[in-house]
């Protein structure tokens, strides 16, 4: 897990920039085609233009080792000598690193919804609110490639601008706690969150 996470990182980060621009361009170029197209249309022309790669290649090799009378044999051997079942451990461990990460949801969402901590509730509350707007503005499609477009062009610009955003950083910090602070002093005493927490 911590290996994808790696990967992950390194191509937001834009280490290897043929690398991130390969993901960005085709993560861009998917959610634009399904902002346009169905789903089932999408993982259609996906698999015919890979095929059509794929069949191409395997031709195009096939007319060279005929003209050059070798015998290299098939130009994807390699792959499909490849093993790429899924080992029952390796499933087992990504089994459990999801329920952890679903039970810990879960957790959350039973705290949030039945008004454990009745500041954390309405926190949701006035998200879920403000949510309400965004959803009338965005589609679910949209709200993912701004996402997309966010993710890749971030850590780029945070790592260039790191002092600066940090110092603004801390300053909205600092303001929303003294807010925040301000409006839990106007609480009545029995909802008010003690230090400890």
């Amino acid at each position: 897990m911590a290996l994808v996470t790696w990967k992950m990182m390194e191509l937001v980060y834009w280490r290897d920039p043929k690398k991130s621009a390969v993901a960005f361009g085709m993560s861009l170029l998917v959610l634009l085609s399904l902002a346009t197209f169905s789903v089932i249309s999408v993982l259609s022309y996906l698999l015919l233009a890979l095929l059509c790669v794929t069949i191409t290649f395997r031709i195009y090799k096939s007319v060279i080792q005929a003209v050059q009378k070798s015998g290299e044999g098939h130009p994807f051997k390699g792959l499909m000598e490849q093993d790429l079942t899924v080992q029952p451990e390796m499933f087992r461990k990504y089994v459990d690193v999801f329920l952890t990460y679903v039970n810990r949801v879960v957790k959350q969402v039973r705290h949030l919804l039945l008004v454990e901590d009745l500041v954390d509730s309405l926190k949701l509350a006035g998200f879920m609110w403000l949510m309400t707007y965004v959803g009338a503005v965005f589609n679910g499609i949209t709200i993912l490639i701004l996402a997309d477009v966010i993710l890749f062009s971030t850590p780029p610009v945070y790592d260039k601008n790191k002092t600066q955003i940090d110092k603004y950083i801390e300053l909205i910090r600092t303001r929303v706690e003294v807010t925040l602070a301000k409006l839990q002093d106007k609480l009545p005493g029995a909802l008010k969150r003690t230090k400890a927490e």
